[in-house]
């Protein structure tokens, strides 16, 4: 009897427990991941996915692919998919290993064997119930999508993944506004035109992964879509959770700790979003370079900050005899009357807005004044190359640094740096690069300097009316007054800080009304509401703190 026993564990151990052992699971790349999202007239949403996998040698057959979808919403005879160019006739929700709602695409005969490559095409239209009320409340339809994701342990290597969005038809250049992108991607997508004449928004992360939620994000006004195709988000919906998700992880630390995550990274990522304030079609790349922008126009192509600019146009109108400082703090101007004929209408809206003495009024004008001038600016970009003309007025700064910084006189110097002054203020770093290049020796203060510095009239000798050598440029110059280099880089850094804080204040908070004018600031993944995209089979892998993950759909 022992010795039967015996034989039964040995037969055990060397026939089931071996085949136990041999039996695979599925275990492949997702080198290559595609998906076009079309945002129909009538509220749809139509999907089209292509995956390029390869199937690892040590892995299972791929006879299935899982694929998730934002909701229930859809019908099986609305999907079409094929593998290698074979069309496939298994598309089954009962079928589907994921959590949450999709498919299950069976390869039939085409299944990709171990070591094989093969592309998975499908393509699902008239998803219902996929916008939501935007939560700016200024009537935009908020359209968010994840693109079907797999289970780690199913997936290796990395994915380029690609998603790109097609706009409802109709939708202007100016009107739609990106979220926040995931991390990974790009902070903002090229924006282009698809064949139909529709605005697309591209996402691409060459080094992204097959087994991460990726969810992106776009707002467009709610009146190219039906009224009716516009749903407002349960209350689980709002904070991110599917009733899968409550049921199958509840932790209320988890879940709170969840939300106060989403609320500050949303709090970080909209105060980082004020500041850009380029309309989407700014960015639509043409061809060739826009010349002729003035430095203050280059300065919107180049998204300097609007404190930055409304200083350019304050020295613009100094040099033009159209307006003078007579005190710093609080910051006050005299207005030429009548202004010079020769002023661009930027330079008209600072001096007007300059001429009340609410702070509030003065500060909502000088907000107008950047609106207009950004969609001026708008205007003449059209048709030209947004990164083409970037460089082009990048390096027309560097030159015209270059031309200060290699003056060998004093005299030279303190011309150049005169001449240049609106290009080298779109440095970035114009304050510390003006104290090193004005370390030592002398600077001859431009003739508009008293309109500058209140003070210095009474602090500098009188110019004398000696002429001077001639100047670069062939002309002769008067003895200008002169100040000890560290003095007026001090009195240049300190002025434009001061201009800055007394008139501009907050320089979020000043933007984000420009802003919301000429680019609404996107949402972070939690302001506007979809259904996420897959699930698998799998047990939920996420600790507690992020219980609001759905499992990853795929391959089983």
């Amino acid at each position: 009897m022992k010795k039967r026993l015996i034989f039964v564990v040995i037969f055990l151990a060397l026939f089931l427990l071996p085949s136990a052992a041999l039996a695979q699971d599925y275990y492949f790349s997702l080198n290559t991941e595609v998906v076009h999202a079309y945002w129909q007239a009538d509220g749809t949403l139509s999907l089209e996915y292509s995956l390029f996998f390869s199937n690892s040698p040590s892995g299972h057959a791929i006879e299935f692919v899982d694929l998730g979808l934002p909701n229930g919403n859809f019908s099986t005879g609305n999907i079409y998919a094929e593998v290698n160019g074979q069309p496939l006739s298994f598309i089954s929700t009962s079928e589907y290993q994921g959590r949450g709602t999709g498919v299950a695409i069976g390869l039939e005969g085409y299944s990709i064997a171990p070591g094989a490559k093969g592309m998975v095409y499908v393509s699902v239209i008239a998803i219902e119930n996929v916008l939501y009320p935007d939560t700016e409340g200024d009537n935009y339809a908020s359209a968010m999508f994840s693109p079907s994701w797999f289970d780690a342990k199913y997936v290796s290597g990395n994915t380029d993944l690609t998603v790109v969005y097609h706009l409802p038809p109709g939708v202007q250049p100016e009107e739609p506004r990106w979220h926040a992108a995931p991390s990974g991607f790009p902070e903002s997508p090229l924006a282009a035109h698809d064949p139909e004449g529709r605005i697309t928004y591209t996402w691409n992360n060459p080094n992204a992964n097959a087994y991460t939620q990726y969810e992106f994000g776009a707002s467009f006004p709610a009146q190219y879509v039906p009224e009716s195709a516009v749903t407002n988000p349960s209350f689980w919906q709002k904070l991110g959770l599917s009733s899968e998700d409550i049921m199958g992880c509840l932790c209320p630390a988890g879940i709170f700790l969840f939300i106060i995550f989403i609320i500050v990274l949303s709090i970080k990522q909209s105060k980082k979003r004020k500041l850009k304030y380029l309309p989407p079609k700014m960015k639509i790349e043409g061809n060739g370079i826009k010349r002729g922008l003035t430095a203050i126009e280059a300065a919107i192509l180049l998204e300097k900050t609007p404190d930055k600019i409304l200083t350019m146009i304050l020295f613009a109108t100094l040099q033009k005899s159209a307006a003078q400082v007579i005190s710093r703090d609080p910051l006050k101007l005299k207005i030429a009357d009548p202004i010079p004929k020769d002023l661009r209408k930027y330079e008209v809206q600072f001096l007007n807005a300059f001429k009340t003495n609410s702070k509030s009024k003065r500060k909502t004008e000088l907000q107008d004044l950047m609106i207009d001038l950004i969609k001026s600016v708008g205007e003449k970009m059209k048709g030209f190359s947004h990164k083409e003309s970037v460089k082009y007025y990048e390096s027309i700064m560097q030159k015209a640094w270059s031309q200060v910084e290699a003056a060998d006189t004093p005299e030279v110097k303190s011309e150049k740096y005169n001449d240049n002054m609106g290009w080298t203020m779109l440095d970035d770093d114009f304050e510390n690069r003006t104290q090193e290049v004005f370390r030592q020796g002398p600077v001859f203060v431009p003739l508009w300097w008293h309109r500058y510095d209140p003070n210095f009239g009474r602090r500098s000798r009188t110019p004398s009316m000696r002429t001077s050598a001639p100047s670069p440029s062939g002309k002769q110059t008067l003895s200008l007054p002169n100040l000890p280099g560290g003095e007026f880089a001090a009195s240049m850094v300190s002025g434009i800080q001061s201009f800055s804080g007394d008139v501009v204040g907050n320089i979020t908070n000043f933007t984000d009304r420009i802003t919301n004018k000429t680019n609404p600031i996107p949402k972070s993944s939690s302001s506007g509401w979809s259904s996420s995209s897959g699930g698998s089979s799998c047990a939920c892998a996420c600790a507690c703190a992020g219980c609001a993950c759905a499992c990853a759909g795929g391959g089983r």
